[in-house]
C-alpha cells in the first residue's frame, strides 16, 4: 500500500495508525466535492508543505455518498496531482500519507492511489514517447542534420518533448539547439507513430513544416548540417523514418 515517486513516498494507511500534528490537511467529507475543487485544495496543501519546508503531509480520506464524485474517482485525482507536482521539481515532502477512514474507503484509496501510481510508472512511462521533428525550408532546400550518435544518418532536426513543454515549444527548441535556426510559419504536417519507426523505443512523431531564419550551423550534437534540394533526399542515407518523412511532404507540397 505504498510507492515511491522520486525521494517521496506514497502510503495509503488505516486511519488512526498515524497522527500528525502541524502538517496540512485535506478532508474528503464535505458533501458538494467537484474535481476543480479537490484539485485546487491538494495543490493548495502541497504548496503549503512546500513552503513550510514539510516532511510529511496527511490527508484523511472518508467515503461519502453526498459528493459528486465517486470516492475511486476522487483517489485518482489525488494520484494525479500526486504525480503532477512531484513531477515539476525536487520537493521537501518525503511522505505523503492518506489515512483512510472504514475498510472499503482503504480498499478503494489503494487501487485509486498506489495501483492507480504504479501503472504510470511502470507502465506508461516506458512509451510510447513523444518526439518532434522540423522540415525546415531555406531558399528551395531543406535543412538535414547528419547525427554523430547510434542511429547514424541524415536527420530533420527534433528530439523529445520535456515534461511540461507543449509540441512547438520543443521543436522550436530543438532546431534552435541543432540548427541555430529561428523558425518562421510554424505548422503541423503529419504525426508518425509506427511501433518500429526508431530502432531505439517506441515513438510518436509529429513533425512541423517551417521557413528558416537565421544562419544554418550544426549543434553540439550534431557533427554536420546541410540543405538539401529534393531530388538529393533519395540518394541520402537517413535514420528512422525521416526519408519517408520528407517524400511524403514533397508529395504534398511543391518547394518553391
Amino acid at each position: 500500500m505504498k510507492i515511491k515517486l522520486r525521494n517521496t513516498e506514497i502510503v495509503v494507511t488505516k486511519a488512526g495508525r498515524e497522527i500528525v500534528s502541524g502538517n496540512p490537511q485535506f478532508t474528503k467529507h464535505k458533501a458538494g466535492f467537484n474535481e476543480n475543487l479537490i484539485r485546487s485544495s491538494v495543490r493548495e496543501v502541497l504548496k503549503k508543505a512546500e513552503n513550510k519546508k514539510s516532511k510529511l503531509v496527511l490527508f484523511t480520506a472518508f467515503a461519502d455518498d453526498n459528493n459528486k464524485l465517486p470516492t475511486l474517482a476522487t483517489a485518482k485525482i489525488l494520484a494525479q496531482e500526486f504525480y503532477r507536482h512531484l513531477r515539476l521539481g525536487k520537493s521537501n515532502i518525503k511522505k505523503i500519507s492518506i489515512s483512510c477512514v472504514g475498510k472499503n474507503t482503504l480498499k478503494i484509496f489503494d487501487k485509486g492511489v498506489v495501483a492507480y501510481l504504479k501503472h504510470a510508472t511502470e507502465v506508461l512511462q516506458y512509451g510510447p514517447f513523444v518526439t518532434v521533428d522540423a522540415i525546415i525550408e531555406i531558399n528551395g532546400k531543406i535543412v538535414v542534420i547528419e547525427r554523430s550518435n547510434p542511429p547514424f544518418g541524415y536527420a530533420l532536426p527534433g528530439g523529445f518533448v520535456d515534461y511540461g513543454e507543449s509540441l512547438e515549444d520543443a521543436v522550436t527548441r530543438e532546431a534552435k539547439e541543432e540548427t541555430g535556426l529561428k523558425l518562421l510559419n510554424l505548422k503541423q504536417f503529419h504525426t508518425y507513430s509506427n511501433p518500429y519507426r526508431d530502432p531505439r523505443f517506441h515513438t510518436i512523431g509529429t513533425v512541423f513544416t517551417a521557413k528558416g531564419k537565421g544562419k544554418p550551423k550544426a549543434g553540439d550534437d550534431a557533427c554536420g548540417l546541410r540543405l538539401v534540394s529534393p531530388k538529393e533526399i533519395g540518394k541520402l542515407t537517413f535514420a528512422f523514418d525521416h526519408k519517408k518523412i520528407i517524400q511524403d511532404y514533397l508529395k504534398t507540397r511543391k518547394i518553391a
